[in-house]
C-alpha cells in the first residue's frame, strides 16, 4: 500500500503541473479541447489523493511500523479511532489531507462549473492548481508520509495523549476544511483579475464558498476551544495561543469579506476593498497553515520543527507579490461611480465594519509574529501575552457588536432622524433596561455592562426584523409558524446571517461572563477534608490509583455539596502515558467538570502526596455552556444561509425599486 501511496501523490504532482499548463494554454489559445483536459486532469487528481490517502489509514490502522509516519503517531495500544484521527496529528500526514481537500474542492468547482464563464474558469482552475502543486510538491518530495525507516520497529512512539479526545479527533478536520475552503474565492478572485473580467460574477460565484470556509473556520474555533477547555486542565478556553490566533486571523478577515461583498452585490461598490480582502484573507490563512509548521513558535497545537519553514515564505511571498501585482495592474478596471451618500448608511455600517475586523487581525497578526521579529533582531524573544491581545481586541469587539445591531436596521443610502427613531428606539431601551437590572443587582463591572447592554441591543434589532417580517404575513392570512418559517425560507441569506448574529450574541454573553465573573481556590486537603467555593462542598474522600495498557493514572475522589445536600461524586485525574515520549507531554490532566446552563464546577487535580493529600483546585466559571449553545445556533445559521433553493422573485419583505441617480437596483 506504501507504493501504491507514494506512486499516487507522484502522479497527482506532475497532473497538477499538466493541469496549470493546459489550462491556461487552452484559454489563450482558445483551443476548448485543452480547458476540458485540464478539468478532467483536475478530477484525476483527486482521485489520486483519495487512493493515497485510503493507502496511509491502512498502514496507519494496521500498524504498519515499517513507515516513520505510522511509527511516530501511534502505537499498539491506541484505539482504531485515533489511529484514523493520527492521519492529520503530524505533518506529513496533515499536509496530505490539505492537498486531498483542496483537490475535492477544485473537483467541485470543476463540476458545477464545466459551462459556465469560459473565460474567467480556466484562470480560477490554474491558480488552484498552482496552489496544489504548492502542497503536493511538499509531500512528494520534502515530507512524505509513506517515508520508510531502515528497520521496522517493534512499537510505535503513540499519539501525543491531548490529541486522543474527541474534539481534538474532530477540530483540526473542520480547521482544514475552513483554511482549505479560503483558496476557493480566492481562486475566483484571481481568475477575474487574470481574465480581465471583473464584475460581479466571480463576488457570485465565490461567496457561498467564502461563507462555507468561515462556517468551518468558527465551528473549527470553537471546537479547539471546547478541546482546550476539557483537555488542558487550565481552566479556560482561549490562550491568545499562537496557533489559536493562526486560525482566528483568516476568519477576522473572511467575516469583513461576507459582509463586505453585500456591498458591492447590491450597489456595485468596494470592487477593489472586496479583491484586497480575499488576497488578504488568502494569505492568513497560508500564514496560519504555515507558523503551525515551520517550528518557529512554541505551542501545544504546532508540529514540530521541520525544513518546509522556508519554503513555505517563499510561496507566501509569491502570493503576495503575484496578487497584488495583478491587483495593481487591474486597478483602473476595478473602479466604481458609485459613492457612499451618507454616514449614517448601511454601506457606512459595513465599511466600520470591515475595518474594526481588519484592524483586529492586524492586532492579532502583530502580536503573534513580535516574537519571532523581536528574536530576529535583537536575539531575545519578547513573548506576548493575553493583557496585549485583550487590551486591543475587547474595545474593538465592543464596537463590532454595536455595528451588528446597527446593520440591520439602519437604512441604505442615508436614514433620517425619523428612520433611526423608528428602528433602534425598542432595542436602545432594551439595552438600558438590562444595564439598569444588572447594576440593581450589584454588577460593577463597566466592561460587562457595556457588553451586555450591547448584546441586548443586538437582541433587540434581530428580533424587531423577525417581529416585523413575520408580521407582515400573518396579516395575509398565515399563521405564525407558517409566516415565520415562510418568511426565514424566502430570504434565507438574510434571516440566516441573524440567526448567526443571535449565536454571536449568546457567544459574547458566555465569554464575558467566564473572563469576568470566574471564582477560584484552591487548597491541599487530606482524607475527610472540606473545601467550599460559594454554595458549592467538597469533600475528599481519598487517592485511588489504576493502570491501563496506555497509561497510569492517579484520581482524586471528591463527594460534591451544593447548599449542604450531596448531589455528585467526582474524579479529577492525573495521567502519564507509557508511549516514547517526552516526560512532559506524556502527563495530561483529567478535569472533572459539573456543567449547567448556570455556571460549570471546574475540578483540577493539582497535585498528590505519598501521605495520601493531594492539591485541588476548583473554578466556577458562569455561562460557558453559552459559548457552546451559541456555535450551534451559529452553525444552524450559517446552514439557513448556504441552504440551496429555488430561484425565485423576492416576496413579501422585499419591494424592488431603483436607486435615484444609479443604475442599481436593490433588493430592500
Amino acid at each position: 500500500m506504501a507504493e501504491t501511496g507514494s506512486i499516487s501523490i507522484f502522479l497527482a504532482f506532475v497532473i497538477s503541473i499538466y493541469v496549470l499548463i493546459a489550462s491556461i494554454y487552452g484559454v489563450k489559445t482558445r483551443k476548448r479541447d485543452f480547458v476540458k483536459s485540464a478539468e478532467n486532469g483536475a478530477i484525476g487528481v483527486c482521485f489520486l489523493l483519495i487512493i493515497a490517502t485510503i493507502a496511509l489509514l491502512h498502514s496507519l490502522v494496521n500498524l504498519d511500523f515499517s513507515l516513520k509516519y505510522v511509527a511516530l503517531n501511534t502505537s499498539t495500544d491506541l484505539a482504531t479511532t485515533y489511529r484514523f484521527t493520527s492521519l492529520w496529528a503530524g505533518q506529513a500526514g496533515s499536509l496530505l489531507l490539505w492537498s486531498l481537500v483542496l483537490s475535492v474542492y477544485t473537483a467541485i468547482v470543476v463540476l458545477q462549473n464545466r459551462n459556465r464563464d469560459r473565460e474567467l474558469m480556466p484562470y480560477v482552475l490554474a491558480t488552484l492548481a498552482t496552489v496544489s502543486i504548492f502542497f503536493i510538491g511538499l509531500i512528494t518530495f520534502i515530507e512524505s508520509p509513506f517515508e520508510k525507516l531502515p528497520f521496522t520497529p517493534l512499537e510505535g512512539r503513540g499519539l501525543n495523549p491531548i490529541l486522543q479526545n474527541a474534539y481534538m479527533a474532530i477540530h483540526p478536520l473542520t480547521l482544514y476544511f475552513g483554511y482549505v475552503g479560503v483558496t476557493v474565492p480566492f481562486a475566483f478572485g484571481m481568475g477575474a483579475l487574470l481574465s480581465g473580467k471583473l464584475g460581479d460574477s466571480w463576488i457570485r460565484y465565490s461567496r457561498k464558498w467564502a461563507l462555507f470556509a468561515w462556517t468551518f473556520l468558527s465551528i473549527g474555533l470553537l471546537l479547539g476551544a471546547r478541546w482546550a477547555y476539557l483537555e488542558l486542565g487550565w481552566g479556560g478556553y482561549w490562550a491568545w495561543d499562537p496557533v489559536e490566533n493562526a486560525a482566528f486571523m483568516p476568519w477576522l478577515a473572511a467575516t469583513a469579506f461576507i459582509h463586505s461583498v453585500m456591498i458591492q452585490e447590491k450597489k456595485g461598490m468596494l470592487k477593489k476593498w472586496n479583491m484586497s480582502l480575499i488576497i488578504i484573507t488568502f494569505f492568513l490563512a497560508i500564514f496560519g497553515t504555515f507558523i503551525t509548521r515551520s517550528g518557529i513558535i512554541s505551542s501545544v497545537h504546532s508540529f514540530a520543527q521541520s525544513d518546509i519553514g522556508p519554503l513555505f515564505l517563499g510561496f507566501i511571498a509569491f502570493i503576495l507579490l503575484f496578487s497584488f501585482g495583478m491587483f495593481l495592474f487591474r486597478v483602473k478596471d476595478l473602479e466604481t461611480e458609485n459613492r457612499f451618500d451618507s454616514i449614517l448608511s448601511r454601506e457606512s455600517a459595513f465599511i466600520f465594519n470591515n475595518l474594526l475586523f481588519l484592524g483586529a487581525a492586524f492586532a492579532v497578526f502583530l502580536g503573534t509574529i513580535f516574537p519571532i521579529l523581536s528574536e530576529a533582531v535583537t536575539g531575545n524573544k519578547i513573548l506576548v501575552g493575553p493583557p496585549y491581545f485583550n487590551r486591543v481586541n475587547v474595545p474593538i469587539a465592543l464596537v463590532l457588536i454595536f455595528l451588528m445591531g446597527v446593520g440591520p436596521l439602519i437604512s441604505w443610502r442615508k436614514a433620517s432622524f425619523k428612520n433611526l427613531v423608528k428602528n433602534f428606539l425598542y432595542p436602545i431601551l432594551l439595552g438600558i433596561l438590562t444595564v439598569t437590572v444588572l447594576v440593581v443587582m450589584g454588577m460593577t463591572n463597566v466592561v460587562a455592562l457595556i457588553s451586555f447592554a450591547l448584546c441586548a441591543f443586538v437582541t433587540g434589532t434581530v428580533f424587531t426584523e423577525f417581529y416585523r417580517g413575520t408580521s407582515v404575513r400573518m396579516k395575509r392570512g398565515e399563521n405564525v409558524f407558517t409566516a415565520f418559517t415562510k418568511l426565514v425560507s424566502r430570504n434565507k441569506r438574510r434571516y440566516g446571517g441573524y440567526i448567526v448574529h443571535i449565536g454571536v450574541v449568546l457567544i459574547v454573553i458566555g465569554v464575558t461572563a467566564s473572563s469576568v465573573f470566574v471564582t477560584e481556590k484552591q487548597s491541599t486537603l487530606s482524607p475527610g477534608d472540606t473545601m467550599q467555593l460559594r454554595n458549592y462542598t467538597l469533600r475528599f474522600e481519598g487517592i485511588e490509583q489504576y493502570t491501563t495498557d496506555a497509561k497510569n493514572a492517579t484520581l482524586a475522589n471528591l463527594t460534591l455539596l451544593e447548599n449542604g445536600k450531596v448531589i455528585d461524586t467526582i474524579a479529577p485525574e492525573k495521567n502519564i502515558y507509557k508511549y516514547e515520549g517526552n516526560r512532559e507531554i506524556n502527563q495530561e490532566t483529567e478535569v472533572a467538570l459539573r456543567s449547567t446552563y448556570k455556571d460549570d464546577l471546574y475540578i483540577i487535580l493539582s497535585s498528590f502526596n505519598g501521605d495520601g493529600s493531594a492539591t485541588i483546585r476548583v473554578m466556577i466559571n458562569p455561562l460557558v455552556n453559552w459559548i457552546w449553545t451559541g456555535g450551534l445556533i451559529l452553525l444552524l445559521g450559517a446552514i439557513v444561509t448556504m441552504w440551496p433553493g429555488a430561484r425565485k422573485s423576492r416576496e413579501q419583505g422585499f419591494v424592488r425599486y431603483t436607486v435615484r441617480d444609479s443604475d442599481a437596483t436593490l433588493n430592500a
